[in-house]
């Protein structure tokens, strides 16, 4: 009788020991794919304001129309996030996201061609419509991709710099276009791109659906659109254009819907939402943890980016490029992500993350007062590091909690904290900022009213009001810089506590095992 020899790590016998599966080339293409559309999407969010006075002078729209412009592409996105995740689970996480790369493409080429801000705002919401079906499927697709934690946490990485990145990229590429281009370039930028995502999705991607999913309950994703979209409302309008009547029925609205949504997921057999996933404490910290790492990178970059501008006295394209070791420091993440996750466990692993962008924001606050860059560059080097790695692992552990057939649910829970999470940083700090800097300004008494409700109001606001008012004005704008200076550091300060309490909650609360048990 032949002796059976002893099987190696790779054979049949021991398929179900040797760990996961390890993705392919084909899976590191598609991830290739996939970031390209996410890096869009972010880059979308953020190019338009550079485009503002261009159109402006073009189209001719009103206030109004100008915030409705920038507005209803984040409230379309952030309203039909939840909804878009589910239709992805049941009809084809492939096919939605192909759908949804042809209606962003289409819509992009209207909104360049748009002959007036009623078709142009049009557009932006339909970019925003097409936006959400294309975003939780990259994530839930990519969940799919990658068994192996380590890499999963990788490619999770390179996905979250495509998010983050974009967002920072915007400005940049903006720049680079209206300096040579009419204010459409900005839009048609997205048609190659979307083009390129949609021909390789076809060959490369996997299909993958929830073949248990039921039909999208309506009611459910009505009420996720009634209690996302007015709050976020809200809140943009309280940093944007203050407190005032709108605001408390428009959150009042918000909040009676979410009770709602919440029942209802309570009752549901397949519900939208799994409610019951946030009793569990590693998952809730993930979501708040993601959330928060937002909260303060994005916000403080909104902030930051007119520091370089107004108080620096930079272009837009040369305060990107201060910006720009952010974005690099966040990519930076792909390279350590896999290997911090080994060796500290996702836990500690996202509060190292969160203690590091703290850490950034104390040397941003020092750094805004010293001459020079290199401080600067360094403190948004080591925020931007922070960040991506929380930010990874969080969305990670978020992904990682159902099951892959419920991926693109999940994913829809971590990309609409991502959205709060920039609503929120852009709203709370800012408002913060803005008491701040009123508080510290020191205004002359003869100053006319006029002016002093100018230079009160913000920075910009001083800037346009004071501009070629002689040299009284000189005095008055670097009062209101060293007042907006402190408001930063302060700001910064803030941001530091809020994510050092947020570590110490990840620390907590998300399990930190090591090795093969980190998955």
């Amino acid at each position: 009788m032949t002796e059976t020899p002893p099987a190696d790590a790779g054979s049949p016998q021991n398929v179900a020991t040797a760990g996961p599966a390890r993705a392919g080339l084909r899976a590191w293409l598609s991830l290739i794919v996939l970031t390209s559309a996410v890096v869009l999407l972010a880059v979308d969010g953020t190019v338009l304001a550079l485009a503002i006075p261009a159109l402006t002078a073009d189209l001719d729209p009103s206030g109004t129309e100008i915030l409705w412009m920038g507005d209803i592409y984040s409230f379309m996105i952030a309203g039909l996030l939840v909804t878009m995740g589910n239709v992805a689970d049941r009809v084809g996480r492939k096919r939605l996201l192909l759908i949804g790369s042809v209606g962003f493409g289409i819509s992009s080429a209207v909104g360049a061609f748009a002959p007036n801000p009623e078709l142009l705002i049009a557009a932006r919401a339909f970019l925003g419509f097409f936006g959400a079906m294309v975003m939780p499927s990259t994530l839930s697709i990519l969940r799919n991709l990658f068994d192996d934690p380590r890499q999963r946490a990788t490619a999770i990485a390179v996905w979250a710099a495509g998010a983050t990145g974009g967002a920072a990229i915007g400005p940049l590429s903006g720049g680079a276009l209206l300096e040579n281009f009419w204010w459409g370039s900005v839009f048609l930028l997205n048609v190659p791109v979307m083009l390129i995502v949609l021909i390789a999705g076809v060959v490369l991607l996997p299909e993958s659906r929830n073949p248990a999913a039921n039909r999208i309950d309506l009611p459910s994703a009505a009420l996720s659109v009634l209690a996302i979209v007015p709050i976020v409302y809200a809140i943009k309008h309280v940093a944007g254009s203050g407190f005032d009547a709108s605001v408390p029925p428009s959150a009042l609205v918000g909040l009676i819907a979410g009770i709602a949504f919440v029942r209802r997921q309570r009752r549901l057999t397949q519900p939208l939402v799994d409610v019951s996933l946030f009793r569990v404490p590693a998952f809730a910290g993930a979501v708040i943890a993601e959330t928060i790492a937002i909260f303060a990178f994005i916000g403080l970059l909104f902030f930051f980016s007119q520091y370089l501008q107004l108080v620096r006295g930079l272009s837009p394209l040369q305060a990107g490029l201060i910006e720009l070791p952010a974005t690099l420091a966040s990519m930076a993440v792909i390279a350590v992500a896999g290997f911090v996750l080994g060796r500290l466990g996702r836990g500690r692993a996202i509060a190292v993350g969160m203690l590091t962008s703290a850490l950034g924001l104390g040397l941003l606050a020092a750094a805004e007062n010293a001459s020079g860059y290199v401080l600067l560059c360094t403190a948004v080097a080591v925020c931007g590091l922070g960040a991506g790695l929380s930010t990874t692992l969080a969305t990670d552990a978020v992904v990682s909690a159902v099951p892959k057939e419920r991926s693109g649910a999940a994913s829809s829970v971590s990309e609409t904290a991502y959205e709060l999470g920039v609503a929120l940083g852009i709203a709370v700090l800012g408002s913060l900022q803005i008491a701040l800097y009123q508080q510290r300004l020191e205004l002359p008494e003869s100053l006319p009213g006029e002016l002093r409700a100018a230079v009160e109001d913000s920075l910009a606001g001083a800037a346009a009001a004071l501009h070629g008012a002689g040299p009284v004005a000189a005095g008055i704008m670097d009062a209101a810089r060293h007042a907006f200076t402190h408001a930063m550091q302060v700001t910064s300060v803030v941001a530091a506590l809020l994510l050092v309490v947020a570590a110490v909650t990840a620390w907590r609360t998300i399990p930190s095992p090591v090795g093969k048990d980190s998955a």
